[in-house]
């Protein structure tokens, strides 16, 4: 049979006794039959129930909680794991005094699944081992690091815009990309990655998925222009795992660097990229690429802090000892020399920029068109109350709902819309991106960072859930950060996507390394507050960088929690792919480090159309008006730079 404890007998439950001011309330009548949920009927409110919190079998130790023990906010969390550890030893000692322990030792546990015995998870790992081996490329490469700094280089010009704007702001700024870090108060960011089509190295990867599964198709683009398409079998995750692998590096070349990114893949990928890691298939098919990406041979590097500029080329030390001279150091030698050359010029040169500052949109109808909500307000008030529906069902905790906006576009210079967003809405994971071959120009301020692996072999991710507008005086403004920091409703969200991302970097992490050193942290923008928290661990030494963003993709924080479950409702409720939007853009150093962040607060320009995502988190406690205001909020600042 089962009991309840009685709140006066608490210290009498083996699981729950010890934990000082544990309140349990004691049922006064229960129905408890073998084929009937177990219920509780409350007689102080007549038409009410309590929800059962805890469960213990009457002689064997078996108990059930109606909560996360191993939530970050459970206070005694670790306790009640504590104590039954401590009552599996006992029951497993020989001087147990629950009953029928013999009747039910682990030699006659036919319930024990296939694969968790001492042995079978010994051939299990060795198995998974063997699988997760890197198919290293048949095209080695040992790519060396060359570097110049300019101390102090920043204040004697315009900014990092300018900089940008002079080596790679000209023709439209056609594949380039600026990893911008627009917004660095309170340290939030601090350094600026920015490139354009380089040397012999440079290469442009484009992937679309092909069907439901994580097959497609890859171009590569050489920089002398030549192309080549292939299938992908098993996807482009495992793609960039075997590029990454097969780069060799000598550690003596970034000694010194004080940022991560020193050349490799930059990019982004695609929420659709969710069926290379636990998702079992996309609704639609994407109409821009699942994931673009460069390989940046020469860039760029912004400190931020103490305005240093740094100028960075790699070389393939293979090719170039073969005789392959392209490949040598006579030629990133000299692109260093000469942007050193150029950039020293800006000094002495006038403010004046060369980028075409004079029109954001060469159209001849400017207004002729304007935004186009993918769903109306009432259908996306019955989408969130779907939500509500399928959380009081018990199918999920939080669902992420999101939808999309478009117009049309002639002739927009999509660089000055870049330059425009990242001056009304500064971000510190802000980015810039053209791919020319595909017609596709990205627009992103984002403030929210998917994951980062850094030389210390740190992962670290900063969730953001709960977000508010600013005050438009500095009381309202503060009323308004306190309303948000004590929302029950935003902590929830916040709380369940921390979690979830504790499990994301338990796959990968040495055990009892995850830790969270910010939780629920209130952050102030220029048009919103937003609350943050951090989740750090280290990982193990055994797994590559590809294999922590499986784990982790898409983030949570644009899912919900449980995540496999909550992608599949959101992809019954949502009328079209994501896309870009939800996905991430950052880099993969040549050296296995990265940073990612959510793509959120962006424009996707492509084939003659913007469109702006937007969402927000449905809890059980959330007000379907006031989601829907929240998710206009958030796409209000992209969508009126447009305008």
């Amino acid at each position: 049979m089962l009991s309840f404890v009685d709140s006066d007998q608490a210290d009498n439950c083996p699981l729950l006794g010890s934990l000082n001011n544990f309140s349990i309330t004691h049922p006064s009548e229960v129905t408890n039959n073998r084929e009937v949920p177990i219920t509780i009927h409350n007689p102080g409110k007549p038409d009410g129930y309590k929800i059962i919190m805890g469960i213990k079998h009457s002689s064997r130790p078996h108990y059930g909680v109606q909560f996360h023990p191993e939530s970050i906010a459970t206070r005694y969390g670790r306790h009640i794991f504590q104590n039954f550890k401590r009552i599996t030893t006992e029951y497993g000692s020989p001087s147990s005094s629950f009953l029928e322990r013999k009747a039910h030792s682990a030699d006659q546990c036919n319930y024990v699944p296939k694969g968790l015995l001492h042995t079978e998870r010994l051939e299990l790992r060795d198995s998974v081992e063997a699988r997760m081996l890197p198919e290293r490329s048949s095209e080695k490469k040992y790519l060396r690091l060359r570097w110049k700094r300019i101390d102090n280089f920043l204040s004697r010009t315009g900014g990092s815009e300018d900089i940008f704007s002079l080596l790679f702001g000209h023709e439209n700024a056609d594949d380039t990309f600026w990893l911008d870090s627009s917004s660095v108060d309170q340290n939030r960011a601090r350094f600026s990655f920015m490139g354009g089509k380089g040397g012999p190295l440079w290469k442009q990867m484009t992937f679309h998925l092909s069907n439901q599964s994580s097959e497609g198709n890859i171009t590569i683009r050489r920089a002398d222009g030549s192309a080549v398409k292939n299938t992908l079998k098993d996807g482009f995750l495992e793609f960039l795992h075997k590029e990454i692998q097969s780069i060799q590096n000598n550690e003596e070349d970034f000694q010194g660097l004080p940022f991560e990114f020193h050349g490799g893949f930059v990019g982004y990928l695609g929420y659709g990229l969710k069926v290379e890691c636990d998702a079992s298939s996309n609704k639609a098919k994407s109409s821009t690429p699942d994931a673009c990406f460069f390989f940046a041979d020469n860039l760029v590097v912004i400190d931020h802090n103490n305005g240093d500029v740094y100028i960075l080329s790699l070389y393939d030390e293979y090719s170039s000892n073969n005789g392959n001279g392209i490949y040598g150091n006579a030629t990133h030698t000299s692109w260093l020399l000469e942007t050193e050359k150029r950039l020293l010029r800006m000094v002495a040169m006038a403010p004046t920029l060369p980028i075409n500052r004079n029109s954001l949109v060469g159209s001849r109808d400017v207004n002729k068109h304007s935004f186009v909500v993918e769903k109306s307000k009432d259908q996306y008030i019955k989408d969130v109350q779907s939500c509500l529906d399928f959380i009081r069902d018990g199918e999920s905790y939080e669902l992420c709902l999101t939808t999309r906006m478009r117009r049309r576009i002639e002739n927009i210079n999509a660089l000055q819309l870049y330059l425009k967003l990242r001056k009304q809405n500064p971000a510190p994971y802000a980015a810039w991106f053209n791919f020319s071959s595909v017609n596709l120009s990205i627009c992103c301020s984002s403030p929210e960072r998917f994951l980062r692996l850094d030389r210390n072999a740190i992962l670290e991710a900063k969730p953001i859930k709960g977000t508010i507008a600013r005050g438009r005086t500095p009381e309202e403004d503060e009323c308004l950060r306190l309303q948000l920091k004590y929302s029950e409703k935003d902590q929830a969200e916040n709380l369940m996507i921390v979690d979830l991302l504790r499990n994301d970097l338990g796959k990968v992490c040495e055990p009892g390394s995850v830790h969270v050193p910010r939780l629920m942290d209130v952050e102030s923008y220029k048009s919103v507050h937003t609350m943050v928290s951090t989740i750090r661990g280290t990982k193990k030494p055994d797994v590559s960088p590809i294999d922590c963003v499986k784990a982790a993709f898409p983030g949570g924080s644009m899912t919900g929690a449980p995540k496999v479950r909550s992608m599949e409702i959101l992809d019954m409720l949502e009328s079209s792919p994501r896309g870009i939007y939800s996905g991430s853009i950052g880099f993969f150093s040549y050296n296995s480090r990265f940073d990612l962040n959510i793509v959120i607060r962006t424009i996707v320009l492509h084939d003659g159309e913007a469109s702006v995502g937007a969402g927000g988190a449905i809890v059980a406690l959330s007000d379907p008006e006031a989601e829907y205001a929240e998710m206009m909020l958030k796409a209000m600042t992209p969508t009126r730079v447009v305008e």
